[in-house]
């Protein structure tokens, strides 16, 4: 039997279960894994709260790193006894242990720590496809990124610099923006104290930026749009602040032909091959030294409603496991 977070019914961080469920053996192109560590994301807590519906009840959780147990037929990149982490659906990955899909599971190398597997997959995968797999972004090219001291955003801070493009971060405290500063961002902006489209303007000499990466969603959407230089990138990428409302393209044209998109990480990763492709990507850049998984809290997995409370109340910084 394997310990497991579960929602019947879709609400707030109380609406978290533990249910002790029985696992199985792998069929063909599964693994069974045992988790030495669970990430948190942001996406958890939008499936938990409906925001994107699910079929109830439900396990959560969509990013882990442990051993695996058994493999099915079929599996030839895994072996019993292999270290591995994965960002991937089915929901299920807040547990001790399970039997899941294999191909989005990916080896991990030693070099790299079960909990910084768990708390890098999802946020540093998403980093690879926003600087590499979206838009063209060269050396040399400016950046505004939102919430900039999360789990997603100390990653991409690092990983710009590490590629020499220019990142401008935002965050809501002047701690946050240190810590944003302290990882590779080269501005940064308190948008608690800061308009931060007049600061983008005054520190671009007027040019704008040539993508902004937000995760923030309907609170930073069109204030955005007002960072970007003609023909520039929007990539909204996420919802912290709720979905983006409906808006007239006329938006886009007025200021200078914008483009928007609203990628998703698990279609890159949904080819299997990509998705191995884009995890050596990660796994480079952080054995490499390039970046750093900096963890700054970590719940027992019975403790995942006090997580995702923490989560969600802007608590955090960088990333956050669940321990099973």
């Amino acid at each position: 039997m394997a310990q497991t977070v579960i929602i019947r019914k879709h609400g707030g961080p109380e609406v978290l279960e533990i249910e002790d469920r029985p696992v199985g053996e792998p069929g063909p192109g599964e693994i069974r894994i045992r988790h030495h560590a669970c990430g948190l994301n942001f996406i958890d807590c939008y499936q938990r709260s409906g925001l994107y519906p699910m079929e109830l009840p439900t396990a959560l959780g969509l990013e882990a790193a442990g051993v695996v147990q058994a493999v099915g037929e079929g599996v030839t990149h895994l072996k019993p006894g292999d270290r591995a982490a994965y960002a991937a659906f089915p929901p299920g990955a807040y547990c001790t242990e399970r039997v899941m899909p294999a191909a989005q599971v990916c080896p991990l190398p030693d070099a790299i720590a079960f909990e910084e597997g768990a708390a890098m997959m999802l946020k540093g995968m998403t980093v690879e496809y926003l600087f590499h797999r979206t838009t063209p972004i060269r050396r040399g090219d400016t950046v505004l990124f939102h919430a900039a001291a999360g789990g997603v955003g100390l990653i991409a801070c690092q990983w710009a610099r590490s590629e020499g493009i220019r990142l401008i971060g935002t965050a809501g405290s002047d701690e946050k923006c240190a810590l944003a500063r302290a990882h590779g961002a080269d501005q940064v902006i308190n948008y608690n104290r800061e308009d931060f489209p007049s600061r983008v303007r005054e520190i671009t000499e007027g040019r704008g930026v040539d993508v902004v990466m937000d995760s923030i969603g309907a609170a930073t959407f069109e204030a955005s749009l007002d960072c970007l230089k003609p023909l520039g990138m929007m990539i909204s990428y996420g919802n912290a602040s709720g979905a983006v409302p409906p808006f007239s393209l006329s938006m886009l044209a007025s200021r200078g032909s914008l483009k928007v998109t609203r990628p998703t990480l698990f279609t890159h990763t949904a080819n299997a091959d990509t998705c191995q492709e884009m995890a050596r990507h990660l796994f480079e850049k952080v054995t490499s030294g390039a970046v750093k998984i900096r963890i700054d809290q970590s719940f027992a997995l019975d403790q995942a409603a006090d997580a995702h409370r923490a989560l969600e109340s802007r608590a955090t910084t960088g990333s956050t496991v669940l321990i099973p």
